[in-house]
């Protein structure tokens, strides 16, 4: 378990695959359920480029990594490719905090 949360956080080590990994992840809000299926919820590569001032290969890689680590979705559709987080990923980032903050509490009342 501890690998796979290990590669999480590689792939989130950069800048630019954390700004694009909380951009699909602002869909949604804690709690709230999403619709895998809205477009609110996926953004094709070129929409996820915008603003990040970098050529469209280098974010094609990012997008890679970010895959290969198991933090984004990737679809194609006709030209396009949709990426989206699935909330599980966002549940279980949540979840390995939580145990953190609860381990850490339960040793500060020692």
């Amino acid at each position: 378990m501890s690998r796979l949360y290990a590669g999480m956080f590689k792939a989130l080590s950069n800048p630019h695959r954390l700004k694009i990994f909380t951009r699909l992840a602002k869909c949604c809000g804690p709690g709230v359920a999403c619709d895998l299926h809205s477009e609110q919820m996926k953004e094709c590569v070129g929409q996820l480029g915008r603003n990040l001032g970098i050529a469209p290969s280098t974010i094609s890689h990012h997008i890679k990594e970010l895959h290969g680590a198991g933090l984004i979705q990737m679809e194609r559709r006709g030209k396009n490719i949709d990426c989206w987080v699935d909330p599980g990923v966002l549940k279980e980032l949540a979840c390995f905090f939580e145990e953190l903050s609860a381990g850490s509490e339960s040793k500060n009342r020692k």
